[in-house]
């Protein structure tokens, strides 16, 4: 899991827009934005996929989530809304083996999403 680009983002072995960084999450703007904020929020621990977290990982999870509503906020989208999204496994269109929360929002989202 360490060669996967979120890895090597986080080690700043690739370049990325970052918003936030402190020593368990890191958060960067999606190069394929598919909202007008879309920035992806991801622990620094390796953890292939939410179906790999485990018993401990608790803390970690729930800081990502508070990441994510705080560059809501810092990103001028809180008020009107925004979209958090983890996806696990192909079917879902998890792409990268490292956990990571899509923070989506800028415009009206649809529902269902997919």
């Amino acid at each position: 899991m360490a060669d996967n680009i979120f890895a090597k983002i986080i080690a700043k072995q690739i370049p990325a827009q970052i918003v936030f960084e402190d020593d368990r999450a890191l958060a960067f703007r999606d190069i394929n934005p598919q909202a007008p904020v879309h920035i992806l929020v991801l622990p620094k621990k390796a953890i292939a996929n939410v179906g790999a977290a485990v018993t401990g990982d608790e803390a970690l999870l729930g800081h990502l989530l508070t990441v994510a509503a705080q560059i809501a906020r810092n990103e001028g989208i809180d008020s009107t809304g925004y979209r958090l999204v983890v996806n696990k496994g192909r079917d879902a269109g998890e792409s990268v083996p490292h956990l990571h929360v899509h923070l989506l929002g800028g415009r009206s989202l649809n529902w269902p999403p997919g």
